[in-house]
């Protein structure tokens, strides 16, 4: 890997955030992201964009940083023990939205690159990212859409790219003490570096690429169907319910987290992904019949939704 590999990347994933709010501001058509720019002491920063309140968006943020560190976190050398000791940098785009209406589902997506360098040896590189959806309530048709977009980003990558990448978002954005997954998946990939004869370095990238831009058009067509859809106390009770979980799985598995946490990464950035307002009952229980019944027995499963 050489600078102008690492420049590239860079330049694309700043311009990625700058599309993505773009659109997203237009779906939410009444706030805007606030940038907060920041700069972390062991090396590199970043710039967090945050939107509250919108007309549709109660929370969002899409964070952009770059990150120099002396040795890697225990969180990236995990599967590969071989790494620890090496200096890194880190850079990526994550985010999450956060709807007000129940009937709009929450998103989450990332793109990232990591390089782990030593004295005297070639740098490691790998890419990694996806996205995946969190609906309160189902809808088959937002489902399929979804991972039909995801399908088409893939395609061009090989034709069991999807299906790999799909059964990894399932078995990664799963909360194993409630033994049930966060939403309805999408794509998950990571460690992702090509051999020369298989593309490289071009070939990974143009799949991140790939992924990180057929985001949007796999998000905003759902918001704009369901953000203008009448809701009441009880639908909104059991989204901070559900929501739930999702803070479950950001604080106890998730691995960005964990791996931002450990690398002093800015703290305000990383919990940006929390939703503003949830909640927790105790042993609760949806009506059999009822539509939140549904959601846990119909839609938060392993499904080929593209069957």
């Amino acid at each position: 890997m050489n600078i102008i590999g690492i420049e590239q990347v860079k330049d694309y994933l700043l311009n990625l955030q700058d599309s993505i709010c773009k659109q997203l501001e237009a779906v939410d058509g009444g706030a805007q992201f606030q940038q907060d720019s920041w700069d972390r002491p062991e090396g590199g920063g970043g710039r967090s964009r945050v939107m509250t309140n919108g007309a549709v968006f109660e929370k969002g943020g899409v964070n952009f940083s770059h990150v120099f560190g002396a040795s890697m976190p225990p969180s990236a050398t995990q599967a590969r023990p071989e790494l620890a000791g090496r200096s890194f940098q880190a850079m990526g785009v994550s985010l999450v939205m956060h709807p007000k209406n129940p009937y709009v589902p929450t998103s989450h997506a990332n793109v990232r690159m990591f390089v782990a360098e030593k004295e005297g040896e070639d740098p490691v590189w790998w890419f990694g990212g996806g996205y995946d959806l969190t609906p309160y309530y189902g809808f088959e048709e937002d489902c399929q859409f979804w991972h039909q977009t995801a399908f088409d980003a893939c395609a061009p990558f090989g034709e069991e790219t999807y299906s790999r990448y799909k059964k990894w978002c399932d078995d990664y954005f799963y909360l194993p003490h409630r033994q049930e997954p966060r939403g309805v998946g999408g794509l998950f990939f990571d460690d992702l570096h090509l051999a020369d004869d298989s593309g490289g370095f071009a070939q990974s990238f143009a799949f991140m690429r790939a992924i990180g831009d057929s985001y949007a058009k796999a998000y905003a067509p759902i918001v704009e169907k369901r953000k203008a859809m009448t809701y009441g106390e009880r639908e909104r009770e059991f989204q901070l319910y559900r929501r739930g979980r999702y803070v479950e799985f950001n604080l106890v598995q998730d691995r960005g987290t964990i791996f931002g946490l450990q690398s002093n990464g800015r703290t305000e950035s990383i919990l940006m992904s929390l939703p503003p307002l949830v909640r927790w009952e105790y042993n609760w229980q949806a009506e059999d019949g009822s539509a939140e019944r549904e959601l846990t027995e119909k839609y938060l499963t392993a499904r080929d939704w593209l069957s």
